[in-house]
């Protein structure tokens, strides 16, 4: 499973065109999203374990992780990798942008577009998630 620091370039290697990343001007890591393209327009569990090699086109792009540095929130930076992350898929032709995240989030993603489809089925970190889709076709 794909879960410390060091593993992230793993992961990267995998889905290159998948993970955005922006420094401030000191060139410090502010801010990262990433995820794979999956087959499937809802999350899964194995997608924590089982990254495959995104198709040139189509699909459906995942969010598995957005982070912002906590001095660096409220800035505008998540806001930054999410258009950035949607121009990209909507580039390679993405039938949606689905992520899953926990309920005091949903509004958050809403504000984006973003729509709130339910509980999700996914266990991971034995915590309640929502499934949210974005259509981008």
């Amino acid at each position: 499973m794909f879960e410390t620091k060091k593993d992230l370039p793993k992961r990267w290697s995998a889905i290159p065109y998948s993970h955005n990343e922006r420094k401030s001007s000191s060139s410090l890591n502010v801010g990262l999203v990433n995820g794979p393209v999956i087959e499937t327009a809802l999350i899964t569990d194995d997608l924590f374990s089982d990254i495959k090699a995104n198709p040139a086109s189509g699909g459906h792009q995942s969010v598995l992780g957005l982070a912002v540095s906590p001095h660096f929130q409220k800035r505008g930076v998540a806001s930054a990798l999410l258009a950035h992350f949607e121009k990209e898929a909507r580039e390679n032709k993405r039938e949606t942008i689905t992520l899953t995240c926990k309920e005091n989030l949903i509004r958050f993603y809403e504000n984006y577009g973003y729509l709130n489809i339910g509980v999700s089925s996914s266990e991971h970190g034995g915590v309640i998630w929502y499934n949210m889709i974005k259509k981008l076709q």
